[in-house]
């Protein structure tokens, strides 16, 4: 009886060391949120608009130095037009808040979890992940290099699997010059 104690008591010990020790290389970091910032491009056929949205929070995990994970909300509420000025921007800002895009008052958050980080090269990962945007999660997947404290990434997302529909020629026929481009870009600057 001794003995199997001892050895049940020496697992244990095994095991709560190896977790306490994997737990102690493991370290998240939050995102510098006055200085991380998100830009957008969104396409026309008659030309493009883009501006900015602020995260709300966001945190980078490391094991040992190593990107192991990430997490992020972003503000939608948040979103401005920086190529518009007065009532114009203000006009797109009101119409890309409603119901025909991004719908804030229902959903005034987008979020993004890694999934999956592949280390690609020096700094450079490959990640997967999910992003929820109106309630609607897809898989995305995208490059995201590191640079010190700095982080980028660009990726490209198809609106309309987020049931942003508005203005697309996927959908709606007879838009001619009216169309807008399912796809938009994001550029997505952390520091840390």
């Amino acid at each position: 009886m001794k003995k199997t104690f001892k050895k049940l008591f020496a697992l244990a010990l095994i095991v709560f060391s190896s977790y306490s020790f994997t737990n102690l290389l493991l370290e998240k970091t939050e995102i510098n949120l006055d200085e991380s910032n998100i830009t957008w491009k969104g396409y026309k056929v008659t030309g493009s608009h883009e501006g900015t949205i602020k995260f709300k929070s966001g945190t980078l995990t490391f094991n040992d130095g190593t990107l192991v994970d990430g997490a992020f909300s972003m503000d939608m509420n948040s979103i401005k037009c920086t190529d518009l000025e007065g009532g114009s921007a203000g006009k797109l800002e009101g119409h890309l808040k409603s119901k025909d895009f991004f719908g804030t008052e229902s959903h005034p958050n987008a979020m993004l979890q890694f999934k999956e980080v592949t280390m690609t090269g020096e700094n450079n990962y490959r990640v997967k992940g999910d992003l929820t945007i109106k309630g609607i999660t897809n898989n995305i997947d995208f490059d995201f290099v590191l640079d010190g404290n700095n982080a980028t990434a660009a990726i490209k997302i198809d609106r309309t699997t987020y049931d942003i529909k508005y203005g697309s020629s996927s959908f709606f026929e007879g838009l001619k010059d009216k169309a807008i481009y399912d796809d938009f870009d994001i550029n997505v600057n952390l520091k840390f």
